[in-house]
């Protein structure tokens, strides 16, 4: 990228064509640098994310649930049991109520880690969960539906579950692979069908259709996919397919959180920003 930006800039050594050589030189190094802070970057341990939402329908007693989510970890070739056991740790240490996965856990190719022990030994008062990514239809789903589900995740396949009164998590199957593939149906709308009042978190491992989430009053929307664009300046394109690629959104009153991913997708490298995982307080009140 460095380089095509000298080559365009010099119009191919055409322009300033004295100082071509020495401005590839100083891509070449800048290349180079940006390579090594990538690599640093993907390689680190990620950061927790922390989010207060303020969910009016929520009961008082469930004020300050805490609820940690993770998307894309992309285990197998290069991030293994090892890796996510750490992984792990570091959710329990957050003392979670709920623990959601957001898809695209497995890569789908690979050699993926076909048990976690630290996941069945983790104990969540409200569950583990999960919905599936783009990567979950590899391989028919056979590599990346056991480990987790045999960990005592339960799958939202385009449904809703009542965690507690006044707490409903709903779950759709990835909205990138019901396009790509040409599903019928409408994923969103049977996910959100006849479910109970008060707070609605919505699980959809692509960032879309969240005006609709919002007009059917879920409160907040959890989703991944993106990685952050992973390798800047690339998410300047991935945006451009996926307009909310990071971070907190509002869209008509409902919160989206998009994660940036656990893990990498490729190879280990970030640019600008590491790994994460989101932790969420649902508050009955703002902070504050």
């Amino acid at each position: 990228m460095t380089l095509f930006v000298v080559e365009v800039g010099t119009v191919f050594g055409h322009a300033f064509s004295k100082w071509a050589p020495t401005l590839r030189g100083w891509g070449m190094v800048a290349g180079t640098i940006l390579c090594g802070v990538a690599l640093v970057q993907g390689l680190r341990a990620p950061a927790v994310i922390s989010y207060d939402v303020t969910a009016p329908g929520l009961p008082a007693e469930l004020d300050g649930t805490v609820l940690v989510a993770v998307s894309d970890a992309h285990l197998g070739a290069q991030l293994g049991e090892k890796w996510f056991t750490e992984r792990v740790r570091e959710i329990q240490a957050l003392r979670p109520d709920v623990v959601v996965f957001l898809g695209d856990m497995f890569e789908g190719h690979g050699d993926a880690p076909r048990d976690i022990p630290a996941l069945r030994q983790m104990s969540v008062p409200l569950g583990k969960w999960l919905v599936d990514g783009n990567h979950e239809s590899y391989r028919g789903g056979e590599v990346t539906a056991n480990p987790l589900e045999q960990a005592g995740f339960r799958r939202l396949a385009n449904q809703w579950a009542e965690l507690a009164p006044g707490l409903v998590l709903a779950g759709v199957n990835d909205l990138t692979n019901h396009k790509r593939r040409d599903f019928g149906g409408d994923p969103l709308g049977q996910a959100l069908a006849n479910r109970p009042s008060g707070t609605t978190v919505l699980l959809s491992h692509t960032p879309w259709q969240t005006d609709r989430a919002a007009q059917a009053d879920v409160d907040l929307m959890l989703s991944g996919h993106t990685h952050g664009g992973q390798i800047w300046p690339f998410g300047y394109l991935v945006q451009t397919v996926y307009p909310l690629l990071a971070g907190r959104y509002d869209i008509d009153g409902m919160s989206v959180i998009v994660s940036r991913g656990v893990g990498t997708w490729g190879p280990r490298m970030r640019l600008w920003h590491r790994g994460e995982i989101m932790m969420v307080r649902l508050k009955t009140v703002p902070s504050g």
